[in-house]
């Protein structure tokens, strides 16, 4: 599933390409076929991003609410639109782009009422200069779960995914099966600071990368990181390497059917 940035890019991206440009909507799939039609020749005036969610805003009281969920891919382009290929939910056609949708969780049209419903189920976001840390703070100070899975929780924290979040743990010397109620309010201060710089960087360069300067492949004169998720990152995906810091073998375990990557020895 897309971590935040990505969403925040989409969002960069659909605003550039459509806002300000009345749209044509369909959906050759079938299955958000009056979605299109209640947004078929509006102007889309703005695009914004909560977390793992997609708003396309069509005035104050029409949004397309998408979430692209584990399948879920958007695809644009210049010029004419081409032929449909494929199970496409909804194709945005302005004056120079397209857009296809295709595979999304939800693509839904939602009114003022149901957007505010649907922010309030969501965490504050790193990436939303609105958003106040204050209010993830409260949870994680009254629960007794392991901090990785609160921090996975977007009800809790929007837009982070296993990456940033284990990541951002390394980066603390924070275990992942820490309680979330030990972290003291200055931890949680420097551990939202750090999600939210990573996260910053990723929307920037497209990828998510995690390590300092002295820890990069030329810093250390190791190879690059090979993996399709792309990016250098300290234990991600790195069960049994090296720890770029004190060379233990990176462990693995599992916490809710999630995965869960640290180092034995940084994260005690």
């Amino acid at each position: 599933m897309p971590e935040g940035h990505t969403i925040h890019r989409l969002a960069a991206r659909h605003r550039d390409l459509f806002a300000g440009h009345r749209v044509r909507a369909a959906s050759p799939q079938g299955r958000f076929t009056e979605g299109a039609a209640l947004i078929d020749r509006r102007v889309l005036t703005d695009v914004t991003a909560h977390g793992k969610h997609l708003l396309h805003w069509y005035g104050e009281q029409v949004a397309v609410h998408v979430h692209l969920g584990l399948y879920g891919k958007v695809t644009d382009g210049a010029g004419k639109a081409p032929p449909v290929v494929g199970e496409v939910r909804l194709r945005l056609t302005g004056n120079r782009h397209w857009l296809d949708l295709r595979g999304p969780a939800a693509c839904e049209v939602l009114d003022p009422i149901g957007v505010d419903a649907l922010l309030a189920r969501l965490g504050p976001d790193p990436l939303r200069d609105d958003s106040d840390p204050h209010l993830a703070y409260a949870r994680i100070a009254r629960s007794g779960k392991p901090i990785a899975a609160v921090l996975l929780d977007q009800s809790i924290v929007a837009g982070g995914g296993l990456i940033f979040v284990l990541e951002t743990l390394f980066r603390a010397g924070l275990s992942p099966t820490t309680p979330a109620r030990t972290i003291d309010p200055d931890t949680w201060c420097a551990l939202w600071t750090d999600l939210r710089g990573l996260m910053r960087e990723a929307v920037v360069k497209g990828r998510i990368d995690t390590v300092h300067t002295e820890h990069t492949p030329a810093a250390m004169r190791r190879p690059p990181r090979v993996d399709r998720h792309g990016g250098e990152v300290y234990v991600y995906r790195r069960t049994g390497q090296p720890c770029l810091v004190c060379g233990t073998p990176i462990a693995r375990g599992e916490l809710a059917a999630r995965n869960l990557y640290w180092c034995p020895v940084c994260q005690p």
